[in-house]
């Protein structure tokens, strides 16, 4: 008896072992996936560990223990194997040049828990004991302005593929993983909801980049020329989906909004100030719109596709917390 593709989800834990043995990937639970830690430091405090939190996130120590560090010590070994096979090139073809960055990229749905897992992740892997120099990116600010995005009439498609840069977006991967120095990735406010003109942050030769976003591991189509037309993920090391069942990121995504209307959304010059100013019941109508009419479009025709392309998984239960790893096969 043969498996289709079909039958395999990628993120699923399969109790059928057959289907197990013909997945691309290695399915461990929380509890199994925290046994590889081994020796690995808790390097980060409960304190410093909330301060990287985003908003209804509830990720604490206990969480870091059973998945990051193992996590940590799993891109530990990728990151020192990359600067042997670089080291092993550089003397086959002996020539003088720089190692370029260890690029790691972090792809998932709106309200998942992306961008804690960077924050943590870049704070984990700076506190190895050799000391690397780590950054992060979020693709925010390759969108494009407001004003653009306006005049093309793409506001209720912020986030697909198609309200980013892609040029921008390749220019500065090409730059990075070229060895070049101070290489400016454009900044964006969460508060005015857009592009910051003239506002950038500098990366200068990291040792590990971590590049988030929701569409980073999203494919293109190919030129039937046979040009070459590179992927964002082509310049990635490693890459990591967030996952979690649909209808939790959904919950999640509404109490989050919910939530800024009480705090962020106060603020005069926030983008979304208008709606800490009606009925509690007009906003959730109105968040369950965005969600159904632009997140969750974008989660079925752009995002979730591109789960099966990542390296690891990382699947939250109804908790927010992690409850199964999916690790690609060698």
């Amino acid at each position: 008896m043969t498996i289709a593709a079909k039958d395999i989800e990628a993120a699923d834990l399969p109790d059928d072992p057959q289907k197990r043995d013909y997945s691309p990937y290695h399915f461990f639970t929380a509890e199994e996936w925290s046994r590889f830690r081994a020796d690995t430091p808790l390097t980060l405090t409960a304190d410093e560990v909330q301060r990287l939190r985003s908003l209804n996130d509830p990720v604490d120590l206990r969480e870091v223990r059973q998945i990051y560090l193992s996590l940590s010590r799993l891109l530990s070994t990728h990151v020192e194997s990359s600067q042997m096979l670089f080291e092993q090139r550089k003397r086959f073809l002996s020539m003088s040049e720089t190692k370029t960055p260890f690029v790691i990229g972090i792809a998932g749905s709106v309200a998942v828990g992306k961008s804690t897992t960077a924050r943590i992740l870049a704070q984990l892997l700076s506190r190895w004991p050799s000391s690397p120099k780590v950054d992060l990116v979020t693709t925010d600010g390759f969108l494009y302005p407001n004003a653009v995005l306006q005049r093309e009439n793409m506001m209720d498609r912020k986030g697909f593929p198609e309200s980013y840069d892609v040029g921008a977006l390749l220019r500065f991967l090409s730059a990075i993983k070229a060895g070049q120095p101070n290489v400016k990735a454009p900044s964006y406010s969460h508060l005015t909801y857009d592009v910051l003109p003239d506002q950038f942050t500098v990366i200068d030769r990291p040792d590990i980049l971590i590049f988030e976003g929701i569409n980073v591991l999203q494919s293109r189509n190919l030129p039937a020329d046979g040009k070459i037309v590179p992927m964002v993920s082509d310049f990635f090391d490693f890459s990591i989906y967030i996952d979690a069942e649909e209808s939790l990121i959904h919950s999640w995504y509404v109490n989050r909004f919910m939530r800024l209307r009480e705090t962020a959304f106060k603020n005069p010059e926030s983008y979304f100030h208008r709606y800490a100013t009606i009925s509690e019941d007009a906003a959730r109508a109105i968040a369950e719109g965005l969600w159904h009419n632009i997140n969750l479009k974008n989660l079925h025709q752009n995002i979730l596709p591109t789960r099966p392309r990542a390296d690891l998984i990382l699947q939250k239960g109804p908790n927010h917390l992690t409850e199964k790893v999916a690790l690609r096969k060698l």
